[in-house]
């Protein structure tokens, strides 16, 4: 990215995994670069790199530390996965509220590029998507099974609809443009990858799910960063503000089944994959009665839920899209990587097999979880028949 040796650049929730990896990207092109986020940076920065603890909710923290921006990559979002997905109310305030505040400081502080990291939830619900495009319109916001999607849905086209906008004081408009990325991966990402490597430590992960040619994408870290570093670029003059108003799906660009994507991860640290396959739909209910426990137990006790409905469909639903128009108009190419490295970061920290248990263990946990399944499913029968 050219332009950032002579850029600031903001990055809200820019001390999370991607925000650092971006900022660390950015940094070492010359730009100077602010971290806004309610967490202190877990790394040590180096002494140029600003660090501005706020909250994305509160405008006022947010036009503050957006002073001084030429770009702002709005990352910060919330419940994402797991039980986060099921508190609505924060994932309102930070989603849909949250990048409300961010445009509005973009024009009242005269930043004229945004770039948005969006989701392919935005036109993903569940159903089948095969070689899609940014043709797709936005799916019903009623279709949504979770409020995650929805609110991410609804930012994004406030981002969107927002390109264009006079900025204040005179100083031109606010170019904007968003990125729908697949599935983040890369050693030290600390959201999903943890949470799969304890369910395979605790044993939970004794079965896969859905069909065995069911494909779904994923995104190397560094890649991400060369599509948003791209896109910020193509929002400048020099490249005729190319990525203005546009949204485009990243991936590695290699699609494949999400349990055999993972299967070297499991492998790798010394544990045997899975055999049993059970279907989406009773998975997808089970999923179902843990929210509604949640929704029940969850102001009391605040549990992980084993999967949501939303992962569920992310992971067993074949969707997955072409990047024809980021390669042609952001002139991206994802560089291919594998699950190698992220092993290696994992077994550098202590995790791997450290123990045989008994295959008559196996056996007995295998058939507990199984009974487990099929008497859930035979109670819904009942509802079905009446």
């Amino acid at each position: 990215m050219t332009r950032a040796r002579t850029d600031t650049c903001l990055i809200t929730g820019g001390c999370g995994y991607f925000g650092y990896r971006l900022a660390c990207s950015l940094h070492t092109q010359g730009a100077k670069i602010i971290l806004f986020d309610t967490i202190s940076p877990k790394q040590e920065l180096p002494e140029d790199i600003v660090f501005v603890q706020g909250d994305i909710r509160e405008y006022a923290q947010v036009e503050k530390a957006m002073a001084g921006a030429d770009c702002v990559f709005h990352l910060a979002s919330y419940g994402m996965s797991g039980r986060e997905q099921l508190n609505r109310h924060l994932i309102e305030a930070v989603n849909v509220q949250g990048t409300r505040n961010v445009l509005q400081a973009c024009i009242e502080r005269g930043v004229s590029r945004l770039v948005y990291t969006s989701t392919y939830n935005v036109v993903f619900g569940g159903q089948v998507i095969e070689n899609g495009d940014e043709s797709l319109p936005y799916l019903p916001l009623h279709l949504h099974p979770d409020h995650y999607s929805r609110t991410k849905s609804l930012a994004e086209m406030a981002v969107l609809k927002a390109n264009g906008t006079a900025l204040k004081e005179g100083a031109g408009v606010l170019r904007s443009c968003a990125l729908r990325p697949a599935g983040i991966y890369g050693p030290g990402e600390q959201r999903h990858l943890p949470r799969i490597v304890g369910y395979v430590e605790k044993g939970i992960f004794r079965f896969v799910y859905g069909d065995p040619k069911s494909l779904v994408e994923f995104v190397h870290v560094d890649n991400l960063v060369s599509a948003h570093e791209l896109a910020a670029e193509a929002l400048t003059s020099e490249k005729q503000h190319r990525s203005s108003g546009q949204a485009y799906f990243i991936s590695d660009g290699r699609p494949v089944n999400n349990f055999e994507f993972f299967r070297p991860l499991v492998e790798g640290l010394g544990y045997p994959f899975p055999k049993l396959r059970l279907p989406v739909s009773l998975v997808y209910f089970v999923a179902f009665l843990t929210e509604m426990i949640h929704l029940l137990v969850g102001p009391v006790y605040n549990f992980q839920p084993l999967l949501t409905r939303t992962e569920v469909y992310k992971t067993g639903v074949t969707h997955y899209f072409s990047m024809a128009k980021a390669r042609e108009e952001l002139g991206y190419e994802p560089r291919e990587y594998n699950l190698d490295e992220v092993v290696r970061w994992f077994r550098s920290r202590g995790h791997g097999k450290k123990y045989q248990s008994s295959v008559f263990g196996r056996l007995i946990l295998d058939f507990l979880v199984c009974a487990a399944l099929v008497a859930v499913a035979l109670s819904f029968l009942p509802f079905v028949g009446s």
